[in-house]
């Protein structure tokens, strides 16, 4: 019989199954990695810090609102700012909006299976009612398509599920700057245990959310419901932003006989890790308005690297993009470590043996991302 190391050594990505074992992340570890993904990482963490807020406001405030003409202005409406929206002269929390319907597209996991149960029907229409009272023509909407609501309550749900999961990771990657500056951070491991330090100090808290209604408080997600951040948010947001995504519009025919697009949403590869740089870095690409949002907080350090590149500043998103798909193998790398079935350092044979079949799943995945892109 052959023994498991050398069962896994045919594997395409073996070096990473190795790389892992021994402590390692998927992206190399050199100085520039380093100063790249720190760097990317700080901006990206003051932008989700801007999304996460109006995720939640958008939640709180804007339950059932069916046209929330000002659901992007945090309840602060004023002419400068409706000036600077229409000149796109801000965030664009549109990309924000777009993350969250794909996770909720997608679903999976517990929290998806929360929101078809009759525990979430009763607290919803609770709420429903409550809120459409006295609204007439909403009420015979309701009754004509009693469905309707129900859905835009599961969306609120993803905004305010996807707004708790950003600002903890927002806090995650500033800190993760801060430590940088102060000469903590070193290596592309010590990125990878600060995030994986994040995410296991998070994975216990309560996903929750209610809705107040005049002077009453109605729950959509009590504490009852047991949804946790790692568990119920975080595993199904890198299953659905980082692996499958969504196809973007201009790239591939949505037409069904051009059979460019799989049937099979657990076969879609359109995610953050298996993107390619140079359409994200267009106009009409969704990620490419996140590229556009992070070019306004980029460290200095980190535009100095920008600018001494071949095209200097002229494909300036695109650089963006790939310093933050190395950025996202890192968090990826926090989440395979943390999700192993028994620690990485195991002495145990039995439990090396687990060890590397769970990896091998994973690397099973990375075939056609980007990882060795990265690593060239």
């Amino acid at each position: 019989m052959p023994s498991t190391a050398l069962k896994f050594s045919n594997h395409p990505l073996a070096a990473y199954i190795n790389r892992l074992q021994s402590g390692k992340a998927l992206l190399e570890d050199t100085p520039e990695n380093v100063l790249e993904v720190v760097g990317i990482l700080k901006s990206y963490g003051i932008v989700l810090d801007a999304y996460y807020k109006n995720l939640l406001y958008i939640a709180d405030h804007q339950f059932l609102v069916l046209f929330p003409f000002f659901k992007y202005f945090n309840g602060e409406i004023t002419f400068k700012k409706l000036l600077r929206h229409w000149w796109h002269d801000r965030i664009n929390y549109e990309y924000a909006e777009y993350v969250m319907k794909v996770m909720l597209w997608h679903g999976g996991g517990s929290m998806d299976a929360y929101l078809d149960s009759p525990e979430f029907y009763q607290h919803a229409r609770t709420a429903i009612e409550a809120k459409i009272k006295t609204n007439l023509p909403i009420r015979g909407l309701d009754k004509l398509f009693p469905e309707f609501l129900l859905e835009q309550v599961r969306q609120q749900v993803y905004y305010s599920a996807l707004g708790q999961f950003w600002e903890v990771m927002s806090e995650m990657f500033l800190t993760l700057s801060d430590r940088y500056d102060r000469g903590e951070i070193k290596s592309i491991p010590d990125v990878v245990e600060h995030i994986l330090a994040g995410l296991v100090a998070a994975a216990a808290s309560p996903i929750t959310y209610s809705v107040k209604i005049q002077d009453k408080v109605y729950d959509i997600i009590p504490k009852s419901a047991g949804l946790t951040f790692l568990p119920d948010v975080a595993v199904p947001y890198v299953e659905t932003i980082f692996f499958r995504g969504t196809p973007f519009l201009g790239t591939v025919s949505y037409n069904a006989q051009a059979q460019q697009i799989s049937p099979d949403q657990s076969r879609f590869e359109y995610g953050a890790l298996y993107a390619d740089p140079l359409p994200v870095g267009g106009a009409g690409i969704p990620p490419t308005q996140l590229m556009q949002d992070m070019r306004h907080f980029i460290p200095e350090y980190l535009y100095e690297l920008y600018r001494r590149s071949l095209r200097g500043e002229d494909d300036l998103r695109v650089q963006i993009c790939i310093s933050f798909q190395k950025s996202m193998f890192c968090v990826t790398t926090a989440a395979i470590l943390g999700l192993a079935p028994h620690p990485i350092d195991t002495t145990d044979p039995s439990e090396q043996a687990a060890n590397q079949a769970y990896l091998a799943k994973w690397m099973d995945r990375f075939i056609t991302s980007r990882l060795n892109d990265v690593n060239v």
